[in-house]
């Protein structure tokens, strides 16, 4: 397990609420949250360690009520109803089937509150980036058994999702410790997700990129098509961030060739995106820049080549596939036998 020490720092990401608008989300006029911090029918302090974490109570509070209202499709869960008397309480705990990294306990927390009618208890045995090992127990959960059984799948879905791409992103942050380089995601990720995603990658020790189109800048090959070059590009973007009055947002530059990277170097670019760059092209392309931008590695990465590129002196290695590949991390939802 890892120590409080090593898990990830809480960053400041912007809270992107997503679903009703102010007053009409959560749990409503008549909730005495209303006039808490957050405008959600989440519980206060569940809501504040998401806020901790940098993801809005809200948006996990929406995601939620999606994946219960998705399952259930306007009915009951047929069979937990007809098998489990209503009065029924049971434990259940979270248990990790294989060794991994974990992502998403407060998020499978806001679903499962969800759908229990009444209080329930939460055990807490690992945190968010934790490295945990199969039979391991998570996190204890103690509410009727009905509840326990139709929250069940909505809450491993989103853990098993998010606990998988911390996983991955792990195995990139372990094989590029010691040098200067960080795995970054991209915007390549599950729609409605993104947020959840992204702090998932956090928790396995990668970086993020842009979280949305609007946040920063970045010049793609089809953009130089329609401006007519990269420097006309880049020159374009600039104009356009300073008559937005955001002359300071991030700009980033996609290039294909070593004489690209000269054009926008020239030009002021300050962040510079290698595309399909060998090892031996982004020590080249490493050298030419000397400090003078941020330069990331893209395509061709694999974990069996990150290091050679890490070792080149680039700053980031752009990993797609930490979000729209990874597999899942295998966990489950164990009831404990009568007594126990």
């Amino acid at each position: 397990m890892s120590t409080p020490e090593e898990r990830p720092e809480p960053v400041e990401v912007p809270l992107i609420q997503i679903g009703a608008p102010a007053g009409e989300a959560g749990c409503g006029d008549d909730c005495g949250c209303a006039d808490e911090v957050y405008e959600c029918g989440l519980d206060p302090a569940l809501a504040e360690l998401l806020a901790e974490a940098g993801l809005d109570p809200v948006q996990v509070e929406d995601i939620a009520h999606l994946a219960i209202e998705e399952d259930l499709d306007g009915g009951v869960d047929i069979t937990t109803v007809a098998t489990v008397p209503e009065d029924a309480v049971a434990t259940g705990d979270f248990t990790a089937r294989e060794d991994g990294v974990v992502a998403g306990l407060r998020v499978a927390e806001a679903v499962l509150s969800i759908v229990c009618t009444d209080a329930f208890e939460v055990e807490r045995h690992v945190e968010d980036g934790d490295r945990v090992e199969a039979g391991q127990k998570l996190l204890s959960v103690t509410a009727r058994t009905r509840d326990l059984l139709t929250g069940e799948r909505s809450a491993l879905n989103l853990l098993c999702r998010l606990s998988g791409i911390a996983t991955a992103t792990r195995a990139w942050a372990d094989v590029l410790e010691g040098t200067n380089a960080r795995v970054r995601d991209t915007r390549k990720t599950t729609p409605g997700l993104r947020a959840l995603e992204k702090y998932a990658v956090r928790c396995g020790g990668g970086v993020n990129h842009r979280m949305s189109l609007s946040d920063a800048a970045l010049v793609k090959d089809n953009h130089v098509v329609a401006a007519g070059g990269v420097a006309q590009a880049f020159k374009a973007v600039r104009e356009t961030l300073a008559e937005l009055g955001t002359p300071d947002l991030p700009v980033e530059v996609e290039v294909d060739t070593l004489h690209q990277v000269r054009e926008v170097l020239d030009a002021g670019a300050d962040l510079i995106l290698l595309d399909n760059f060998t090892p031996v092209e982004t020590e080249e392309a490493v050298a030419l820049v000397r400090n003078r931008a941020v330069l990331e590695s893209s395509g061709r990465l694999s974990l069996a080549n990150a290091r050679a590129y890490a070792e080149t002196g680039v700053d980031y290695l752009a990993v797609g596939a930490l979000t729209h590949s990874s597999a899942i991390l295998d966990i489950g939802l164990d009831l404990r036998e009568a007594g126990v």
